[in-house]
């Protein structure tokens, strides 16, 4: 029966590519040309979608989207502060590195390491992690900021200096930094952030940890472990603990995968799932789908663990969160506009904040796990 299960659900899954469909919606609708995260997520679902088809339409639209609001002529970034260090305006690092691998064109390469001169600069906790935002977060590290800034710290020192120690160093330092500090190793999550000073509203008085498992900050996570193991020496020590957090989470994520929906709730925390105003959450969903999904691909977590509940993951994202509208287009459901540690950190805030529609950041993963799922096909 379970054999049965799988060959039915993956090829009903795939019967369908909601890749391509997503990718073609997406630019049909219009997508405001940018250099911010939400944008620099949805992206990189169209380097999956090029990946898997070859279609030029798909990376000649990408190109334009990139040249016309963030890489000028000469190299630079269009409006970046040299003076303004926010951990989320990095994240798009990695699309300009992706377009200088693609091209060899030397624009790409100094808009990126604009980017990486500025977190050389980049402010620091006592113990040298990074500020999520100066000077609105001193002395804060959250689960998001791992996801904006080290994955691309770890591709720019994977490709243009990747025999530098102390960079591979203080790149695991963040991880381990924000691990010691977050899981909670009851429940294997880990909550949205710490505050080293312990000054914020939300901190702990004790830990400076934030009170909550925030599902997509932990989704943000959950991803950039996987784009960051691949690139770690594999004599570094850190790798292994790397893939230790990244084994160790997904575990946990099976545990806290919801048996009805077989999604996740936007806040994880006990005892709020199933709790008045809780709800599924469609970025997060996604992501979790797509960590297990390239974790089986990657050989970090077997296929026997966590194949059958990602595939229902992933049947539960189409049916819950994919709508198709009159003109034939997709659009993508249910993901929280933000969550932030800028409030007091509550269950009342969390569940306060609206849902967008087509958000990039949730379409984005959405087709980075279709990717997956496609590719095993």
């Amino acid at each position: 029966m379970r054999a049965f299960f799988l060959v039915f659900a993956t090829a009903a899954a795939a019967s369908t590519s909601y890749l391509t469909w997503a990718a073609d919606s997406f630019i049909q609708r219009g997508v405001m040309a940018t250099r911010y995260y939400g944008e620099a997520t949805l992206y990189e679902g169209y380097e999956a979608a090029y990946a898997l088809t070859k279609n030029k339409a798909y990376v000649d639209w990408y190109q334009e989207q990139i040249d016309d609001a963030v890489v000028l002529d000469n190299g630079t970034i269009r409006g970046w502060k040299y003076d303004y260090y926010s951990l989320d305006d990095y994240r798009i690092g990695n699309n300009l590195v992706w377009w200088y691998e693609r091209t060899g064109d030397v624009k790409y390469r100094n808009a990126a390491d604009i980017i990486r001169k500025q977190l050389q600069r980049h402010p620091r906790t006592p113990t040298g992690g990074f500020w999520h935002r100066d000077p609105d977060y001193p002395d804060q590290m959250w689960l998001d900021g791992i996801f904006m800034a080290d994955s691309f710290y770890a591709k720019w020192t994977y490709l243009f200096d990747a025999e530098n120690r102390s960079a591979w160093d203080d790149i695991a330092l963040q991880y381990d930094t924000i691990e010691a500090h977050t899981r909670n190793h009851t429940s294997g999550l880990l909550v949205h952030g710490y505050d080293e000073s312990k000054k914020a509203v939300w901190a702990d008085p004790v830990t400076g940890a934030a009170p909550l498992v925030w599902s997509r900050a932990v989704g943000w996570y959950f991803m950039s472990l996987l784009e960051v193991i691949p690139l770690f020496p594999e004599s570094h020590p850190g790798r292994a603990r790397l893939v230790g957090y990244f084994t160790t989470l997904a575990a946990a994520l099976k545990r806290a995968q919801d048996e009805k929906s077989n999604g996740w709730w936007l806040i994880m925390s006990e005892p709020y799932p199933g709790a008045q105003g809780n709800y599924i959450e469609s970025s997060a969903s996604a992501m979790f789908t797509f960590g297990w999904l390239k974790g089986i691909r990657l050989g970090l977590i077997a296929a026997d663990d966590f194949l059958e509940p990602a595939l229902k993951a992933y049947r539960g994202l189409v049916d819950r969160f994919v709508e198709i509208d009159d003109d034939d287009a997709l659009n993508w459901e249910g993901t929280v506009e933000v969550g932030s540690l800028g409030s007091n950190g509550t269950y009342e805030y969390y569940i306060s904040i609206p849902l967008e529609e087509n958000d990039h950041r949730g379409a984005g993963s959405f087709m980075l796990a279709s990717y997956e799922l496609e590719k095993r096909h």
